[in-house]
């Protein structure tokens, strides 16, 4: 069910700052970005100083330096990254592209959907989502069993009423996710849903405590997630499971 993520919305992958976006990915614990960034910034005073005096050891410190230095202010540490990917470790995102036939009006699935705090209803993946405007929402997920949880702010990037809506994480979010769903008649008088939505961690690693979110369980959960949707609008009832 993979597919590019510039198929979303239109506007490319989804953003979470120009950092992340400058970055191949982010990979470095809060933590680790503060102590690199120490870290970088004493090397390469100090070797600005001695410039003079130690020339060669001096160039070798100020690399140094500037690697920590790029390594805290973006979060990538392509060392890192390239051990991973080496590994087979790394995976960017897991997308999620499907389609659906419910035997409900298109007007009255879209007006359910669009109404973002209903999601949660038959979502097991979505603690809360909190509309705040006509545009802006929170989101708040579960990964798989209940272990690990993530937060974002989310926008409408793109809205044709009754027919299609796609929404993204806004800058600066824990974690990178947008979506698109359309709504189409289908000739029993029900609808045609396709869907697709995505979410990309800015530190999909083990032990950076969002590596969850790239875990097979938690795709298949969302994947239930959406087929338990059109169990809740034919018969109004929540499926547990």
């Amino acid at each position: 069910m993979n597919h590019h993520n510039a198929l979303l919305n239109g506007h490319g992958q989804p953003s979470a700052g120009a950092l992340y976006d400058s970055s191949n990915i982010l990979n470095v614990s809060r933590e680790g970005r503060v102590a690199s960034i120490v870290a970088g910034s004493l090397m390469a005073s100090t070797a600005l100083g001695q410039m003079g005096r130690h020339p060669f050891s001096s160039l070798f410190k100020l690399a140094v330096g500037s690697y920590l230095l790029y390594r805290g202010l973006s979060g990538n540490c392509p060392v890192s990254a390239a051990i991973e990917d080496r590994v087979g470790r790394h995976t960017q995102a897991i997308n999620i592209r499907t389609s659906l036939h419910i035997g409900k009006p298109k007007e009255e699935v879209y007006a359910f959907w669009r109404q973002l705090g209903n999601l949660p209803l038959f979502m097991r993946h979505l603690e809360k989502v909190e509309e705040r405007d006509s545009l802006h929402s929170r989101w708040m997920a579960n990964g798989p069993g209940g272990v690990g949880s993530v937060e974002w702010e989310a926008e409408i990037v793109k809205e044709e009423a009754g027919r299609l809506l796609g929404w993204r994480s806004i800058a600066g979010s824990q974690v990178a996710t947008a979506g698109r769903v359309t709504f189409e008649d289908a000739p029993d008088g029900g609808t045609y849903m396709k869907v697709m939505i995505t979410y990309r961690p800015p530190a999909g690693h083990v032990g950076t405590g969002l590596a969850w979110l790239l875990n097979a369980a938690f795709e298949r959960i969302i994947e239930e997630d959406i087929e338990r949707f059109k169990v809740f609008m034919e018969t109004g009832e929540i499926v547990h499971e």
